[in-house]
């Protein structure tokens, strides 16, 4: 059905109704109670005319982007164009994939006669895979406002949400930058220098004189120095859990998915600085394994393999890891593990395997750190439920900083944060590594 009343109408329809019974008890209030009820009828049948017998129509395009970034805001644009003969006001009603559970957004924009208008709004994905659109349905209206014809307008469109690729260059120029001053960083001084020699190049002010060449000195009869760069083609591999302790959902997002995005943002970063980047995802049994590469092509293949990755509700297998890393990865490598134990007896079960990995390649396991437990124990307690449950909360973060030192004592690298801040600790911790040459 195209046609549709408006609240105008209801309250037109309203206020004769309550006139002419009032007329019914004072006959003076009949005649213009009349008068008004025909002049009712003739705005409805002005409007009735304008709308459906003038022949004018409204379309609405919807713009998506190729694809949706997983977590962050992307924008739909909707190009709506007015070809009546007369101004209208259009409220847009889109049909919005049902992932999003929002049932309430509506646009209200006036558009001219002949005029296209733009309107956008912002969507936030928080799972990948395809999500559908359907129709956008316009309900215009005229100045008189007492119906509305509906268009139904944008064909059904599908896109896929891959994982978050907006901010791969804001996490690049931090990378690059020697001022790590954004929102969220810590400032990094590099300590220690490559030594992967580059070429000789004449001494300038400021030079580590320790790299004095006193060979090329004499020859040239001035003074010459050793160039070094950052040592490039490391391995780097992101492992990523993919087992039951990584469905917990923080802020609509499991920490796969935090997971997922930090991996894309750090294998970015590592193919720019000439390393090369991996995957491996397990759970109970290994999975997908892409081995470190270098290049640009690299960069499609890890996020077609992070798009299609899902959890199970499985318990991670250590065990099962270990052979496969010892078999598939021979080279010396960073290990960016992306995990969650809960208890240190989860820990000590698969301990010997950490340590294992760590004989033969770098490992930085990444704990994340439950934000829910913190605004529990930093909340006041009101009644003695509250003061069981904060002294709960307080055995669980401890258990988690027993598992921090446990893995210290053993000589792991850990990384302990919170799912929000872990794309950029992970980016500083790179970094921090590749400065002090720890790969």
């Amino acid at each position: 059905m195209k046609l549709f009343v408006t609240n105008r109408f209801y309250y037109s329809a309203t206020a004769l109704t309550i006139g002419f019974a009032a007329s019914y008890f004072f006959p003076v209030l009949l005649i213009p109670v009349k008068l008004t009820f025909f002049a009712f009828m003739a705005l409805l049948a002005a409007d009735l005319l304008l709308l459906f017998i003038t022949g004018g129509e409204v379309s609405c395009e919807r713009e998506l982007p190729e694809r949706f970034s997983n977590g962050d805001d992307n924008a739909v644009v909707l190009r709506i164009t007015n070809r009546y003969s007369f101004g209208l006001d259009v409220e847009v009603l889109d049909e919005l994939p049902p992932q999003f559970q929002m049932r309430n957004l509506a646009i209200v924009l006036t558009v001219a006669r002949g005029e296209t208008r733009l309107a956008s709004y912002s969507v936030r994905p928080t799972t990948r895979g395809e999500y559908n659109f359907g129709h956008a349905n316009l309900l215009v209206i005229t100045k008189i406002a007492l119906v509305n014809k509906r268009f139904k307008a944008a064909q059904e469109q599908t896109v896929k949400v891959y994982p978050s690729f907006l901010h791969l260059r804001k996490y690049e120029l931090i990378a690059f930058s020697q001022q790590q001053s954004i929102e969220g960083q810590r400032k990094l001084r590099k300590i220690g220098h490559s030594m992967e020699f580059d070429h000789i190049k004449e001494y300038t002010p400021g030079d580590d004189p320790r790299h004095l060449n006193w060979q090329a000195s004499a020859r040239r009869g001035h003074l010459m120095i050793n160039h070094y760069i950052d040592e490039k083609s490391q391995p780097i591999y992101n492992v990523i859990d993919k087992s039951r302790p990584m469905k917990m959902p923080f802020e609509g997002m499991t920490l796969l998915d935090y997971a997922i995005n930090a991996s894309l943002a750090i294998s970015d970063i590592a193919l720019k600085k000439g390393d090369r980047a991996g995957l491996v995802t397990f759970q109970h049994k290994p999975d997908t394994i892409v081995p470190a590469q270098k290049g640009t092509k690299q960069m499609y293949v890890l996020m077609e393999s992070l798009y299609h990755e899902k959890t199970a509700f499985t318990e991670h297998n250590f065990g099962m890891l270990y052979a496969q890393i010892t078999a598939k990865i021979t080279s010396r490598s960073l290990l960016l593990l992306y995990t969650n134990f809960e208890s240190l007896y989860s820990l000590e079960r698969q301990l010997k395997y950490l340590k294992l990995l760590n004989r033969k390649h770098l490992v930085l396991v990444i704990i994340f750190r439950n934000t829910e437990l913190d605004g529990l124990i930093t909340k006041g307690a009101g009644d003695l439920r509250e003061v069981y449950h904060q002294a709960i909360a307080q055995n669980m973060l401890n258990e988690k900083f027993a598992i921090l030192q446990l893995l210290r004592q053993h000589g792991i690298l850990n990384l302990y944060t919170t799912p929000q801040s872990l794309t950029a600790d992970v980016v500083n911790k790179y970094l921090e590594l590749k400065s002090r040459r720890a790969i």
